[in-house]
């Protein structure tokens, strides 16, 4: 008995050591497929709705493809707005940020973040507005005194809404700001709810063509709008060669999105909820999507939004833009 049972377990082996051997090609691929991905360093990449350009990358899939050749997977993760945006980077739940607007990365040095500017949009000042309902008895900025406006927390809408009341001799404590997401905004603004409604684009279009809002003003001559993209300075230490491929596919994706609008609008458009064809052409033909380096000059603009975030007592200490870090693509 004992020997028939020997010789069943030789057998048994024989064929597990038989199959093994003899493994199909595609097994093989598969297991190999799988041992590349986990050797992969990821890179979490943050976004929001208005980050367009890096928005299209990652629904064309070119900055997956383009990095993977260097050895990286992108993981992408999508905020609601800037401000929670930049706090995952500086906990350090993302490696890299998407554009957020030049109000975010202030608020963020004064949680002493660890980050880097790596590139920059230029000027955009009518991509962001005052809007007020079509209706509305409100014929000048100083007629905001005493109403109730919904704004974003430390986004870019946020010192236009300063800057437009300090021009009427006003402050924020002459009025009732109601902090809220776009989405609640939006939802606040249709409902009534609010006098007036500070936001960015595609919000704006949205809001002029859907809802038939009435701009009481942009940001011109009140608030330049540049936007911002940054990452971890660690990472940006640590992976430049990664930084510089994401510069270089904004740099592509911008001229495309400027030379093909209508095409750059289908796609954006039921990534932006459905919005109308023409409220996407409209939004992105008030940004510049010029991207350009990082300069000691643009941070000495960061520090004057840094100044009236401080008077009016939303950062809980001055800053100093200057000290802030800027990374230099090799040459």
């Amino acid at each position: 008995m004992a020997k028939k049972l020997l010789l069943w377990f030789s057998v048994l082996m024989g064929i597990i050591l038989l199959a093994a051997c003899t493994k199909s090609p595609e097994s093989s691929a598969q297991q190999q497929n799988e041992k590349t991905a986990t050797s992969q360093q990821v890179v979490r990449i943050g976004y929001q709705k208005s980050s367009t350009l890096l928005t299209l990358l990652k629904q064309s899939g070119e900055l997956d493809q383009q990095l993977a050749k260097q050895g990286y997977k992108v993981s992408w993760h999508e905020f609601t707005s800037g401000l929670p945006l930049l706090e995952a980077l500086n906990v350090g739940n993302i490696d890299v940020s998407a554009d957020v607007a030049d109000t975010v990365p202030v608020f963020a040095q004064a949680a002493d973040a660890q980050i880097t500017y790596y590139a920059k949009e230029a000027a955009s000042p009518t991509a962001q507005a005052i809007l007020i309902p079509a209706n509305s008895q409100i014929k000048t900025l100083a007629d905001l005194k005493g109403k109730k406006i919904a704004v974003t927390k430390a986004a870019g809408s946020h010192y236009l809404l300063i800057e437009a009341l300090n021009k009427a001799g006003l402050s924020l404590k002459d009025i009732t700001p109601s902090w809220l997401t776009p989405a609640d905004g939006r939802a606040a603004f249709e409902h009534g709810s609010v006098a007036a409604w500070v936001t960015w684009e595609p919000y704006v279009s949205s809001g002029q063509i859907q809802q038939h809002a009435k701009i009481l003003t942009t940001g011109e001559g009140l608030a330049s709008y540049k936007r911002y993209y940054l990452a971890s300075s660690s990472f940006t230490e640590q992976h430049p060669e990664v930084i510089e491929q994401i510069i270089a596919a904004l740099k592509a994706k911008a001229e495309w999105v400027k030379n093909s609008p209508e095409d750059a609008a289908k796609i954006l458009a039921p990534l932006w909820g459905n919005l109308p064809l023409d409220v996407v052409q409209q939004a992105n033909a008030h940004r510049s999507y010029q991207v350009e380096a990082v300069t000691a000059e643009d941070l000495l603009d960061q520090q004057k939004i840094a100044d009236a975030f401080f008077k009016e007592g939303l950062l809980p200490k001055n800053i100093d833009a200057k000290s802030s870090q800027i990374f230099h693509t090799q040459p």
